[in-house]
């Protein structure tokens, strides 16, 4: 059964690409959206955050805003993938054994996309973009096989989660004493400070008051966001999404990626201690992020040894990107195409 609601940003031409496909990644079978008005064009696989929020995934099919990024302008200028990681969306599977769902997993099962799609598209290298955790994944793979890249687009780049999460910590406490929110305050007494290493409970209901706060969203007198609303709408409006995979997105998915194990390894990611990398690489993040704080992103790109690199603020955006961001980033990372096919890419900006 299908939502009765449905709507298209734009089409694929009959000579392109536009296919909801599955492919074998460590043993589970993925989905993944291949949209590109020329098959010939460079590719560009973007891997979604949450983990199980597979937004931009299968459930961005000819739908123009994708939380982090618009797209319909990167189709005509890549061979645009998006891939709804293991136990997210059109990706779930009962079956999947949760011991799976591990970092070094959702690594391994990307760095295997990136062959089969090098192989099957007859390329040597490919674009490749992230947002927020699919940053860890990005960044991993960026630095691991480099050989295998153009370049590296980091889109709310995480860098420590456990450091992040002492700075959300922080931000809660001063929100909730500011509004006098004595609930939010006891619920942070005691949660107890970060990190939080072996409790998924403990982890989850972190997230809870992160949410009532709004610190994904940003928006003042001037500024206006589609919000968490607006997100939902995205899987409201999938033409490719069932009820059920609704269902296990935002309920069965859930359940099945946050294991203790998985929250260990969320407390060990550290990329502070990459000094050089060897492609060119770009960190997109925005000013009002409160989710993810951008400071320790800039602090390594400024000691970062690579061939280019640059860090992008966006003004008007939170962890969930402004529509007219969004856009913004979509013309940057076409521009890099461009600029990197006269031999320049570090200085682009719009």
């Amino acid at each position: 059964m299908k939502f009765l609601t449905k709507r298209r940003d734009f089409y694929i031409s009959e000579s392109g690409i536009d296919s909801v496909e599955k492919v074998s990644l460590g043993g589970v079978d993925q989905s993944i959206l291949i949209q590109a008005e020329n098959p010939e064009n460079p590719i560009l696989l973007f891997v979604h955050g949450g983990p199980c929020m597979p937004v931009p995934g299968v459930v961005s099919r000819g739908q123009d805003y994708a939380i982090a990024i618009s797209t319909k302008e990167l189709v005509k200028h890549f061979v645009l993938v998006f891939w709804d990681q293991r136990g997210a969306g059109k990706s779930f599977d009962k079956t999947i054994s949760p011991e799976t769902m591990r970092v070094k997993q959702f690594i391994s099962d990307c760095n295997q996309l990136i062959d089969i799609l090098l192989g099957r598209f007859n390329q040597e290298k490919m674009y490749l973009a992230a947002h927020s955790w699919g940053t860890v994944i990005g960044l991993t793979i960026a630095a691991k096989y480099p050989e295998k890249l153009h370049a590296y687009i980091g889109i709310s780049q995480m860098m420590n989660w456990a450091e992040n999460d002492k700075f959300c910590y922080e931000w809660l406490w001063e929100k909730a004493e500011s509004n006098n929110d004595k609930k939010t305050l006891k619920k942070l007494v005691a949660l107890g400070r970060p990190p939080y290493v072996n409790d998924v409970k403990q982890w989850i209901n972190f997230r809870s008051p992160l949410m009532k706060y709004k610190s994904m969203v940003y928006e003042s007198e001037t500024v206006r966001h589609p919000g968490m609303i607006g997100g939902l709408k995205i899987f409201l409006n999938a033409v490719d999404y069932s009820l059920i995979d609704f269902y296990h997105t935002f309920r069965s998915a859930y359940h099945l990626t946050y294991t203790k194990e998985l929250i260990k390894d969320f407390s060990e990611i550290n990329f502070h201690s990459i000094e050089k990398m060897n492609i060119p690489v770009f960190f997109l993040h925005g000013r009002q992020d409160l989710h993810l704080d951008g400071e320790p992103v800039k602090c390594f790109v400024e000691k970062l040894s690579a061939p280019q690199k640059k860090m992008i603020w966006y003004e008007n955006s939170s962890h969930m990107f402004h529509p007219d961001d969004a856009k913004e980033i979509e013309k940057y990372i076409i521009g890099i195409v461009q600029e990197g096919k006269r031999g320049k890419v570090s200085n682009i900006h719009y």
